[in-house]
């Protein structure tokens, strides 16, 4: 939890002065939502290697040089005099960065099947306290100069390595797998999500990407939107972004648990993509700050509710020793998803409107109402078999 939260702290200083940075040199709505899927880019390709690697090898090596990848590239942001240093930046750090679900499967090993949702709910709680200060510190150290946001963040995630290094056990276990078992290539389980959608596994990954991609084009536009209906500068983001994070912290922290144990994770995730859909629909009609204090916490309670419960609900519906494979391909599709929708989101914002990406992404969120139907009778505990009479 210490890990994801400083890693997630030290991206979020930087993350929402990616706009204004770009906006500097030059640059508008379609090369910020440019800057933004670069990441993804490089982490949609790199996810389920990592995932393969941490099955093989384990979770913790993979997790140490995605840090390390991490601090190189926010050292390139900080000195980043052109775009195309900004997309350098970007790049390395997408490269490193699809160790998102080798974190994923480093607790989904960690934990209890009937538990994971909660304990997921728990890792986002720690990314979104990072979410919640990151953006703070990152405006605030901007008094200490233009590389200071990336300087600090590269140190923290030093800091962070040297944590894992010492203090994180490795969470998978060195088991001997059956000779028939076949462990599937990234190249084919990705292909399977493609041909067979109808499937749990498939159905859940879809859900997940394409709400992240909704949520990523609403966050790669968001600073551009406040900025243009009610002025906000790259001095003043941090504090939306704060609240923001906040919510997700509270959400995951204190509700994510118990609402998992009255609902379940497929009513709960169902819940979310309805809250995450309104909150996108209302955004850009809140004209007021009080208007924006009520309908930007939907966003954070979508997010918060939708992708702890699709995450645990995939790793009950796949084979333990596929866990990192099946985590980095959901990050793949995710990060497909989180290209198509800063770039669509920009190129809607400069051509179409401030309001077209944010109506977009609600309209899409909704069509995965569909997918989740029925995801209960996957997740039923299976009987146990009759005892034969001797």
């Amino acid at each position: 939890m210490i890990t994801a939260f400083v890693d997630m702290l030290g991206l979020l200083m930087v993350v929402p002065l990616l706009p204004f940075y770009a906006m500097r040199l030059g640059g508008g709505g379609l090369v910020v939502g440019l800057l933004v899927s670069s990441f993804s880019v490089a982490q949609l390709v790199s996810a389920p290697l990592w995932g393969r690697v941490s099955d093989r090898y384990g979770r913790r090596p993979a997790l140490l040089i995605g840090l390390g990848a991490a601090a190189v590239a926010y050292v390139i942001f900080g000195y980043a005099e052109t775009l195309w240093l900004l997309l350098a930046s970007r790049l390395v750090q997408g490269a490193g960065g699809g160790t998102v679900g080798v974190i994923q499967a480093y607790v989904a090993d960690a934990t209890e099947p009937e538990n994971r949702a909660k304990s997921l709910g728990w890792l986002s709680a720690a990314t979104s306290l990072g979410v919640t200060i990151g953006p703070v510190i990152g405006s605030a150290t901007l008094a200490w100069g233009r590389p200071a946001p990336g300087l600090v963040a590269a140190g923290l995630c030093v800091a962070n390595m040297l944590f894992a290094w010492r203090y994180l056990p490795e969470s998978r276990t060195h088991t001997v797998l059956d000779p028939a078992v076949r462990i599937s290539r990234p190249r084919e389980a990705v292909w399977r999500v493609l041909s067979h959608s109808a499937e749990p596994a498939p159905r859940l990954i879809w859900i997940y990407a394409i709400a992240m991609g909704a949520f990523q084009a609403m966050t790669s536009v968001l600073a551009l939107l406040l900025a243009h209906q009610h002025g906000v500068t790259e001095r003043t983001i941090g504090f939306f972004f704060m609240y923001i994070g906040a919510t997700g912290v509270i959400a995951r922290a204190g509700l994510l648990g118990p609402l998992v144990k009255r609902l379940g994770e497929p009513r709960l995730s169902r819940l979310g993509i309805l809250l995450l859909a309104t909150g996108l629909a209302t955004l850009p009609l809140a004209r007021s700050y009080l208007a924006l204090a009520l309908v930007v916490p939907l966003v954070p309670l979508g997010t918060a509710f939708t992708f702890p419960c699709i995450t645990a609900i995939l790793t009950r519906v796949i084979a333990a020793h596929e866990r990192g494979l099946y985590m980095g391909v959901q990050q793949t599709f995710g990060g497909v998803a989180r290209v198509i929708g800063p770039i669509s989101a920009g190129w809607a914002f400069d051509h179409l409107g401030p309001g077209v990406p944010f109506w977009t992404g609600a309209v899409v969120v909704l069509g995965t109402l569909a997918l989740g139907a029925g995801m209960e009778e996957y997740i039923r505990p299976k009987p146990e078999p009759a005892a034969v009479p001797t």
